[in-house]
């Protein structure tokens, strides 16, 4: 008698939605800070308290881009937790939304070279997770792709065809501490991932809905 495997289907990240209490002033923000075109908004007044456990990465080519970005999301109502300065790794800044998603702008250049030229190079979800091996193991096992590990600390996946963000995993300790907050935070994560496959949550509790 024949038999037939069974393959589960392979999981992408498809698209990236953020559920702010007021849809039009989020837009408002998001297309004045220059990244409308990375997200969907959706409304939503669910209980949320403290760090949501992620934060949305922008990376550009050198500082003064980093400034105008920062300039930027100032101008239109953001709140500064940590000023432009020059680290390690190289210059960033962190901004906090008027609807409490957490960004931080990154280049790894120190010296700044040229002209701000308002162009991202990546963005990346960094998701601030309990166990960095535990959660790569679940997403490998629903078909992502590990493109960059650094053993339990941090991982990155190969991106989506369908979506310009890339996702990637960050101890959650560690990623409140490098944004400047406090670890603590209850409720929901006020972030939906959509995928190419059926609704599923992973195991730091983010959810994933089929992408519309």
């Amino acid at each position: 008698m024949a038999t037939t495997t069974s393959t589960a289907a392979v999981t992408s990240l498809a698209s990236v939605t953020l559920e702010v209490a007021d849809p039009e002033a989020a837009r408002r923000f998001y297309t004045a800070f220059g990244v409308e075109a990375y997200l969907h908004l959706r409304a939503s007044d669910t209980h949320s308290t403290g760090f949501r456990g992620f934060t949305l990465g922008l990376t550009v080519s050198g500082p003064a881009t980093v400034d105008g970005f920062l300039g930027a999301a100032v101008d239109a109502g953001a709140t500064v937790l940590k000023p432009a300065t020059k680290s390690l790794w190289g210059y960033g800044a962190v901004v906090q939304a008027p609807d409490g998603t957490i960004w931080k702008i990154a280049t790894s250049a120190k010296k700044d070279t040229g002209p701000d030229t308002r162009e991202i190079d990546e963005v990346v979800l960094l998701l601030g997770v309990e166990s960095v091996k535990a959660t790569k193991q679940f997403y490998v096992a629903r078909g992502l792709t590990v493109a960059k590990s650094f053993g339990s600390k941090y991982v990155e996946f190969a991106p989506g065809r369908s979506c310009p963000v890339k996702l990637a995993l960050y101890k959650r300790r560690a990623l409140a501490k490098d944004l400047g907050v406090p670890t603590d935070g209850t409720g929901s994560h006020r972030i939906v991932l959509g995928t190419t496959t059926d609704a599923f949550t992973d195991p730091d509790g983010f959810t994933w809905q089929p992408a519309v």
